[in-house]
Formats: structure tokens, C-alpha cells, sequence
């Protein structure tokens, strides 16, 4: 047994890697192996000794098998160090030019409408993703047991420490009222952002993003929206004689309500826009509802304006030919760098929106 004990550990120290110690091993301990042979033979020795050999060839098992444990953990360690440095990247390095990034056309089609609106006077407002339920819904006209309420529609949170009941915005709308109760009028604000609703298909997605306008002032009027309208359509799309076609509508937070259309074709199976004689509806709009005004404390007698919203995606699937939302949201760099924008290429209408 000492003869065998020093040849197995010899085998174990000088094993070149895994696959060659768990050869040993099964030779050494496997139920074909030496030690295990040994094992079978106390069987025809006396008792006395049986449990002497016993005793000794356990010993021998036991001292093997720590050392192949011991030799295992070296091997692993050594092989993970190599396979570590093989793989090791320098991060001083740098980048290379495959892989530079692009402006995702979310957020390039959202710089576009700020520069657009930032000529005309807007400023941005921004809210929180969460609100509750006030200014979501009661501030805006939503009647109880209005359908845009229901839980199949919104993402419903547990109720603030006060009672509030809490959710995350199904709309930007909610901006234009923080806007107004803490802002008193003129007001001219964009507000794009996250909004969020159930539903997921080819054109509706749980997360989305809206843009929404608010004037307020003494002396807007319908015409006054419609000019802001056509203009940013216009630029937007970069069709000058792009037609809109303002349909009468209804949403509780605007009075007299509309729904906007803007000149298409579909001839062929391809959606071209301009003035081709079709339509596609792209947002709605109206003047601000006077029970909106006096919930958020301004006075409906004296003051008056327009609100308007669109999909951000829903824009930039038309202007950019991308015909299907959720890949928006699937963080596939392949996508990415054949709709995305080169990072240094800041949307101004002086310079171009896109180049």
C-alpha cells in the first residue's frame, strides 16, 4: 500500500490538467479501480485482519481523494488565470469604429420637436412617471367611472401613505397641470415623456412616449392652434405643402375638441405624405377645458388656450419608415446603428433637423 500511495500521489501532483486527474482518479477509485480492488479483497482475510487492512486502505482512500480535491482546485485556478488574460481587454485602448454609437430615434425624434417648438416660444416641463390619481384624472375631467380609469388600462400602484390613490401616468397630461398650478399665465410649455398603458402589439407597446403643448394666455384662440399645428407638421415632415385636416372630436379635458389628419397616399401598398388626396390621423388637440383651468386655479373667465398630444413613436415610425413600435424597445445594436443618429448631429432648423 505504500508503494501505491506514493505512485497515485506522484500521478496526482504531475497531472497536466482536469480530463488527466479525473482519469486518475477513476483509476485509483473508480469501482474498477486499484484502491476499490483492494477493498474487495478483505472479504477472505480473518477478522482481526480485516479491520486492520480496512483501517488502512480508508486511510489510503481518504489521503488520495484530498489530494486530488487539492490538485483540482490548483488546475481550476490556473485555468481560469489563463482563460482570464486570454480574454483580457485594455480598456485604454480606443474605441473601435464598428462600434460607435447612434442617437436612438426616440430621443432624436424629441430633439427635433424641441427645436421646432423652441422657435415658436415653448419651453419644456417635465413631471414624474408616477402620479396618483388627481392629477392624472380628476384635473383633467375625467368623470368617475370614466373608462380610462379602468385597471385593464392602467397600471395601478398601492395607495400613498395619505391615501392617494397612485399609478403610473397613462399620459403627459398630468405635466400641464403641475405646469398650471404652480405657474401663472402666459404659458407656453412642450412636455414630452414616458407614459404608460397595458397593451403590446405591432403598434402599442406598456411604455410609450407622448409630447403634449399648453398655451395659456388671454387672447388664444382655435386659430392660433391650428397655425402652430401646420407649421410643426410642416418642418417636421419637411413637406411644405403638407395638408391638415382638423376633424371634430371629443376628450374630456378640451372643449371644443379635434382630431388631426395629414395628406398621404397609399398607392401601392407604400405611405407617402403629402398632398395626395388620403388622410392618417397623427394626434389630437382643443382649447382647454374650462373646468381644467379652474382646477388647476385659473381663472376660466379671464383666461383661455390650447393643449395638444401626439405619439412620439408614432411620428417617428412615419417620418423614419419604421414599421413595427416594439422594436423601439429591444435593445438590438444592429436596429439601432440603421435607424440611429450620429451623436454630433444636434436637430436645429437652422442647420436641418435630420442630415
Amino acid at each position: 500500500m505504500d508503494a501505491l500511495k506514493e505512485e497515485l500521489l506522484s500521478q496526482v501532483a504531475s497531472a497536466a490538467d482536469l480530463a488527466a486527474l479525473d482519469e486518475i482518479r477513476v483509476t485509483a477509485l473508480g469501482k474498477k479501480g486499484r484502491i476499490t480492488g483492494l477493498m474487495k479483497e478483505l472479504g477472505a482475510l480473518s477478522a482481526e485482519e480485516k479491520k486492520a487492512r480496512g483501517q488502512a486502505l480508508n486511510a489510503l482512500k481518504d489521503e488520495i481523494a484530498a489530494a486530488l480535491d487539492a490538485r483540482k482546485a490548483d488546475l481550476a485556478a490556473a485555468y481560469l488565470a489563463k482563460k482570464l488574460e486570454a480574454e483580457r481587454i485594455d480598456v485604454t485602448l480606443p474605441v473601435r469604429p464598428q462600434t460607435e454609437g447612434r442617437i436612438h430615434p426616440i430621443s432624436q425624434t424629441i430633439d427635433e420637436i424641441v427645436a421646432i417648438f423652441a422657435e415658436m416660444g415653448f419651453t419644456v416641463a417635465d413631471g414624474p412617471d408616477i402620479e396618483d390619481d388627481f392629477h392624472n384624472f380628476t384635473a383633467l375631467n375625467f368623470p368617475v367611472g370614466h373608462p380610462a380609469r379602468d385597471m385593464h388600462d392602467t397600471f395601478y400602484l398601492p395607495d400613498a401613505a395619505d391615501g392617494r390613490k397612485m399609478l403610473l401616468r397613462t399620459h403627459t397630461s398630468p405635466v400641464q397641470v403641475r405646469t398650471m398650478l404652480k405657474k401663472k399665465p402666459p404659458i407656453r410649455v412642450i412636455i414630452p415623456g414616458r407614459t404608460f398603458r397595458s397593451d403590446y402589439d405591432m403598434t402599442h407597446t406598456p411604455m410609450f412616449h407622448q409630447v403634449e403643448g399648453l398655451v395659456i394666455d388671454e387672447t388664444t384662440n382655435m386659430g392660433h392652434l391650428k397655425g402652430c399645428l401646420i407649421d410643426f407638421c410642416r418642418a417636421f415632415f419637411d413637406v411644405d405643402d403638407l395638408p391638415l385636416r382638423f376633424r371634430p372630436s371629443f376628450f374630456p379635458f378640451t372643449e371644443p375638441s379635434a382630431e388631426v389628419d395629414i395628406g398621404c397616399s397609399r398607392k401601392g401598398g407604400e405611405l407617402k405624405l403629402g398632398n395626395f388626396g388620403d388622410w392618417l390621423e397623427i394626434l389630437g388637440c382643443g382649447m382647454v377645458h374650462p373646468n381644467v383651468l379652474e382646477a388647476c386655479g385659473v381663472d376660466s373667465t379671464r383666461y383661455q388656450g390650447f393643449a395638444f398630444g401626439m405619439g412620439i413613436e408614432r411620428i417617428a415610425m412615419l417620418k423614419y419608415g419604421i414599421p413595427d413600435l416594439r422594436t423601439f424597445f429591444e435593445a438590438d445594436l444592429r436596429w439601432l446603428k440603421h435607424y440611429g443618429f450620429v451623436p454630433l448631429d444636434v436637430p436645429s432648423l437652422a442647420h436641418g433637423l435630420t442630415r
